[in-house]
């Protein structure tokens, strides 16, 4: 008993220690630019057994903390949807491949070089060849780069990589068996993921609305969790792995209208696990063969950050990116990523890496990942340096317009939502509706409309539905007190979008001028109006003054609201 006591007293311990490291460190590396990975791998270091040794035991923390990699894989899943991945697939297929497939293939080479096995030196070279995607997009995400040709170019790249890990996984298993034990992997395999995408295809959609439709939050969020461990225990109990079992649950989840909804509930789990893991990974780097061995680790890293530099810098030329973006994406990527440690990590497992190996590898990421944010610096002084001399080449042209592609947020799916989003579709201005009511998005959704499943008062749900690049919102509920909240929130959210809301009458219409709405409309107004135009038509008043005289009394009323 006593020593039960004292066990979750030690996990406690590590808890706060885990915490007070990150909330002391984290915050000083993003204020100094260099990114919050740095700051969790530095945490890791100063806190595990090569710093002041507050935390030993770090197999036991890694193992919670590789949830984060499976939560963020179930995230590229499911924000991986087909029209996406379609519209990029030039650079997708063209940049990423060809520069996983040559980095790759490079980088087993050298491993042969040092008289490693074939199937070991394999997984060595796609290993180190996946950047880090969580430093990447996090960096682009922290500098609102993420819609521009650097972000888009480095997501290209980025994404192959992430697609590439799933079978990367599934290869390792298979090599590491007989070729008997591994048909017989593989059938289990397969009967496991037809199972998973049936589910995912005939039980979880109507589970979820069955969830969703009572309204509670907290029950919503148990169930998307349950869906993304489930998954990831079912092909982990396979022979598989979970980070695989975790992107098939985002697959299925892709063109699901619960998507964003589910993106936001997941992505705070996502971050701490992965802040957890990163530093994780900073507690378990060997300083010691770096000690002993400092000139051989020091050419291995240099060797792959030139290695990887090259071949971006190549591929992108051949894509015709201009030298400044083709710089600065080769720096941002240089790295390896958090993907390598879970694929050295399950060679070691299944007997294809010796753990001397494992260490020295899992050294050189993360060393590579700590000169990153310094790479990405002097990257971006270079592509600024360029950029005052170069000529936009005709891919700049390609991102342009994507940036300028533009949609409506539609908030509220009622009466009054459908007959919006109705006159939205006839002039053919892209929308995407959102409302909190599973029956009437699912009534919406066959209809043909563009709606998902979301609550419109929380930011994560706004910002995976893109609301920093829409057009406008639109609010259509009709509960006061809930819209007059709702506006409130994205204008402090997002100041410059316009904000066009239903009103009740002219008290309701000015406390929503005030919390910042662009325009409130009011029914009372519009439906006197509506009336009294019929009237003074019936009258034989001409519809010439008729319409002169509702404008004008409609414009004292909103120039009323604004004080004007």
């Amino acid at each position: 008993m006593v020593g039960e006591i004292m066990q979750e007293t030690i996990y406690l311990t590590h808890i706060l220690f885990l915490l007070a490291a990150a909330v002391l460190t984290v915050p000083i590396f993003q204020r100094l630019g260099l990114g919050s990975v740095l700051g969790y791998l530095t945490a890791g270091v100063i806190i595990g057994p090569w710093g002041i040794g507050l935390i030993n035991q770090v197999e036991e923390i890694r193992h919670i903390a590789e949830f984060g990699v499976v939560f963020l894989l179930f995230i590229i899943g499911i924000e991986l949807n087909f029209t996406r991945l379609m519209a990029m697939r030039r650079m997708v297929l063209g940049l990423g491949l060809s520069q996983f497939m040559i980095t790759g293939s490079i980088l087993a080479g050298v491993a042969l070089f040092f008289n490693i096995p074939m199937d070991t030196a394999f997984i060595i070279g796609f290993g180190l060849a996946l950047s880090s995607t969580a430093f990447g997009l996090q960096t682009l995400t922290e500098k609102n780069e993420m819609e521009s040709l650097t972000g888009r170019t480095s997501f290209s790249i980025l994404l192959l990589q992430d697609l590439a890990v799933v079978p990367l996984l599934t290869l390792v298993s298979f090599l590491a068996h007989d070729n008997a034990t591994t048909w017989f992997s593989f059938l289990q395999g397969a009967f496991a993921i037809i199972a998973v995408i049936l589910a995912g295809r005939f039980i979880v959609p109507p589970a979820l609305r069955l969830v969703a439709a009572s309204q509670n939050a907290e029950v919503f969020i148990a169930a998307a969790i349950l869906v993304v461990l489930g998954t990831a225990w079912l092909l982990e109990a396979v022979g598989l792995s979970m980070a695989l079992g975790a992107f098939l649950a985002g697959l299925i989840l892709a063109d699901s209208h619960y998507r964003h909804q589910i993106v936001a509930d997941i992505q705070p789990f996502r971050g701490l696990l992965l802040g957890l893991f990163f530093m994780s990974v900073g507690m378990s780097v060997d300083f010691g063969i770096l000690l002993d061995e400092p000139l051989l680790i020091a050419g291995l890293v240099g060797a792959l950050l030139i290695i990887k530099i090259i071949v971006i810098l190549g591929v992108c030329k051949i894509a015709r990116i201009n030298n400044g973006v083709s710089v600065r994406v080769s720096m941002l990527l240089s790295q390896s990523g958090e993907f390598g440690f879970v694929l050295f990590g399950l060679a070691v497992v299944l007997g294809l890496m010796d753990m001397e190996l494992f260490k020295m590898l899992t050294l050189i990421i993360a060393m590579s990942m700590i000169l990153a944010p310094f790479m990405n610096l002097f990257g971006e002084s270079i592509e600024k340096r360029l950029r005052k001399n170069g000529k936009p080449t005709s891919s700049d042209g390609v991102i342009t317009k994507l940036d300028a592609e533009y949609f409506i947020i539609l908030v509220g799916f009622g009466r009054v939502g459908r007959r919006v989003a109705k006159i939205l579709d006839a002039g053919s201005v892209s929308y995407l509706a959102l409302d909190s009511n599973p029956d009437l998005v699912t009534k919406g959704e066959k209809d043909g409309f563009s709606v998902i499943y979301g609550d419109a008062g929380r930011y994560d749900v706004l910002n995976a539905m893109g609301a920093a690049r829409a057009g406008a919102i639109v609010i259509t509920i009709d509960e006061a007190n809930i819209t007059e909240q709702l506006v409130h929130l994205i204008r402090a959210r997002y100041p410059k979008i316009p904000i066009y809301v239903r009103g009740h009458d002219q008290e309701h219409c000015e406390k929503l001028y005030k919390a910042g709405a662009t325009i409130p409309v009011s029914e009372t107004l519009e439906a006197s109006l509506k009336l009294a135009g019929a009237a003074l038509s019936v009258s034989g008043v001409s519809d010439e003054t008729v319409s002169d005289l509702l404008d004008d009394f409609r414009e004292v009323y909103y120039e009323g609201l604004s004080g004007n």
